[in-house]
């Protein structure tokens, strides 16, 4: 049984992988940069900004990355709003009810990460959450040590959810198990390149591997 369950943010609660890829394109676009295909875009979701850049842009000069930054931001945020998967608020809300510690491990910014916290009103049923901005991000173990050192919560009693390699690793770097989900940012194919104890292709079947967990 685990205590406690730790998702990542974008495409594991939240439908945003096509706004995320798709302002990472248009922002590389608008610099001059090549733009990185959809699959290159989508691989790097869930790494934080720095780590982005480095894998789509190498070698552009600081003025560029800067404005190469700048305008990621305004597409994204002058983009749709995301919205969560379908099933996804109900979800969380049965495991809080049935006394499941969750916490939250994202490459989001705490700005980002606040700003859907407070858009869903998901705020209230997370003990913990930590951002990429705030010490080491993935798949660097920092993210879930932090997250642990907070709960008290050992790491063979606890579990993490996403949707990327990145997630994957960070659980494997931290001694915790995975689970994948198939229907975010990374296909499945990448996912099977990594261990999990489960790999969930809905929200429905994420539900029945989580309450069973």
């Amino acid at each position: 049984m685990y205590e406690l369950i730790v998702f990542d943010w974008d495409g594991t609660l939240m439908d945003s992988t096509a706004l995320i890829a798709g302002s990472l394109q248009s922002a590389c676009r608008d610099v001059g940069a090549p733009v990185p295909s959809d699959a290159d875009a989508r691989y790097v979701i869930g790494l934080n900004l720095a780590d982005i850049l480095r894998h789509v842009a190498p070698d552009i000069d600081p003025e560029v990355q800067a404005r190469l930054i700048e305008r990621y931001r305004y597409h994204f945020t002058a983009g749709e709003q995301s919205p969560l998967f379908e099933g996804i608020a109900d979800l969380l809300a049965e495991l809080h009810g049935s006394g499941k510690r969750l916490a939250v491990a994202t490459g989001k910014s705490r700005r980002g990460l606040q700003l859907a916290l407070d858009r869903t009103g998901l705020g209230r049923l997370f003990e913990f959450t930590r951002c990429a901005d705030e010490g080491f991000a993935k798949p660097h173990p920092g993210m879930l040590h932090a997250i642990l050192d907070y709960t008290g919560v050992e790491a063979s009693r606890a579990v993490m959810v996403g949707d990327t390699t990145h997630d994957l690793q960070l659980a494997a770097n931290a001694g915790v198990d995975a689970i994948a989900v198939l229907y975010g940012a990374h296909h499945p194919e990448l996912l099977d390149t990594h261990g999990a104890i489960a790999r969930c292709a809905t929200v429905a079947e994420l539900r029945q591997c989580l309450i069973a967990a």
